[in-house]
Order: C-alpha cells, then structure tokens, then sequence
C-alpha cells in the first residue's frame, strides 16, 4: 500500500463516520461532507492502487529485459567460443 491508497482509506473512513453522524444527529451538511469525503477518499484509494499496479508492471517489464539480456549475453560469448573452436 502506498501513501496515496492509505490517505484514501482514511479518508473514506473519516467521511463514513461524518455520513453517519450526520444521518443520526439529522444534519444533511455534515452527512453531504461525509459522502464527499468519503467518495474522495475512495477515487483516492483507486487512485493509489492503480499507481501501485503501474510501478509493479514496470518493475517486471524491467526485470524481463534484463533477464533477456542476460540470455542474449550468455548466447553470445558460446557463439564466440565455438568460433574459436571451430
């Protein structure tokens, strides 16, 4: 979890507990600011999650291309050595 999907967490947490108390005490401007907070709270958490997946993703991207390279200079120095052989 980043910084961005905890803030988003806490912030539909927050807004909730705003939306209920407000729904309870009868006051529809503390229950429309909890709504607020907390769909905030949810794009933010979206948000969070899908910068998390794009780094995860390029993490791997990254690691496949060194692998390949890996590969690819492995191949290569056999390649020279059955020349010098051959």
């Amino acid at each position: 979890m980043n910084k961005t999907s905890i803030k988003g967490k806490l912030d539909e947490v927050a807004g909730s507990a705003k939306r209920t108390a407000g729904e309870l005490i009868g006051d529809t401007r503390l229950e429309s600011e909890g709504m607020t907070q907390q769909m905030k709270g949810k794009v933010e958490n979206a948000w969070g999650k899908t910068k998390e997946a794009v780094h995860d993703a390029a993490k791997n991207i990254e690691a496949q291309i060194d692998k390949e390279a890996q590969l690819k200079s492995h191949d290569s120095i056999v390649d020279v050595e059955q020349d010098n052989k051959g």
